[in-house]
Formats: structure tokens, sequence, C-alpha cells
């Protein structure tokens, strides 16, 4: 069984000072360096939106960010302005080792979201994450990142439904905790046969 570490979005945005701040974000990276020599692959996601994407509360007269709206693709929160292509935003935490097997850039595509490291959020199109840890012979994952319970959950959740056997490990991920999206995500998790170590 060949088994690897998905990182998702250690990126500046997401830590403290950053656009999307998730609380004590930066808290994680020292933890997931020490863990990386321990797995056959590490995979990083990289959230990497366009200017004026569609998750965008200003791209929404008149809403702010955290208002729900409907998408064609379903319900879709809106965020502040975050990990803008080549935007010191979008950057690695500077002290995540990047040495990676492999970097997956995610929501680049204006008109929908991506959260899953699997598929965008309309819940069809690939990323090709799958086909990449397929052809590696990985069939074991263990998630790391940010936050619990937006990218990693989606992520984790997905990869359990294509049949890999999934791992989070909760002590190298922080939340958002929106309105109790933690609890409803680590329920998501559980129920669909997630590890939650």
């Amino acid at each position: 069984m060949t088994h690897a570490l998905i990182v998702i979005d250690v990126q500046n945005d997401f830590c403290p000072g950053g656009a999307l701040a998730v609380p004590n974000g930066d808290e994680i990276v020292a933890p997931i360096n020490a863990m990386m020599p321990d797995f056959d692959a590490v995979i990083l996601t990289q959230d990497w939106h366009p200017a004026g994407h569609s998750s965008f509360a200003s791209s929404h007269p008149g809403k702010a960010p955290y208002d729900l709206v409907e998408m064609p693709y379903g319900p879709q929160v809106l965020w502040p302005d975050h990990c803008v292509q080549g935007t010191p935003g979008a950057e690695f935490h500077p002290d995540l080792r990047t040495d990676a097997d492999l970097i997956l850039r995610k929501g680049f595509r204006s008109a929908i979201d991506s959260y899953s490291a699997f598929f965008e959020n309309d819940r069809t199109t690939p990323t090709g994450l799958e086909g990449y840890l397929r052809t590696r012979g990985i069939d074991r994952l263990t998630l790391v990142g940010l936050a619990t319970d937006f990218c990693v959950h989606y992520s984790a959740v997905d990869a359990a439904r294509l049949g890999f056997d999934v791992t989070v490990r909760t002590d190298a991920c922080r939340a958002i905790d929106l309105d109790g999206s933690l609890a409803a995500a680590e329920q998501a998790m559980h129920d669909s046969g997630v590890t939650l170590a």
C-alpha cells in the first residue's frame, strides 16, 4: 500500500494576517513539515483564483463576505477576495516545505469554486488528482491543512467516495467554523468512512 500526504491550501491568505485567515492557521506548518518524510509521496494543493472570481463577495453587488448565494452548481458561500493568482496571498506559507511530488492548483475556473482537491464544486469536474494517484499506485491518503471544515472536508469525503483509504490528522488542520460548519464537516467525514485521527 502506497501512502501519500496531501497538504491542503497552506497559503498566506489562510494564515493570520491573510485575507481569509483561519484562526491559528500557521500553527500547523511545523507539524506538517515534520510529517513529510514519513510518506511515500507529498502533494500540495494551492487555491489559485483569477481576479474577480465568482466565489468572491466583491463579484456580487450588494453581497457581503460569508453570504450564501445560489450558483448553477448549488449553494456557494461568498468569500473575501483571496488566493488571487500571482499575489503574495496565494503563495505557500514561507515556512512550509514545498519540495513536493506534485503541486495541484484548484479554483482557477472563474465561474466555479473548488474546495475539493478532487472535484470542482459541481462535484463532477475532476481536477486530475485521482488519475495521478492511481497511476502512482497510491491508495492510502492522509490529509492535513486548511480549512478543516471546507477544503479538507470536501477533499476527504471525495477521496473516500473514490475508494481511497483516508485519514484526516485533525492536529495538523485548523477550521474556520462558520455557523457550526466544523461539527457538520466532522460528522460528514465520519459518515463517509474517513478516519479522524
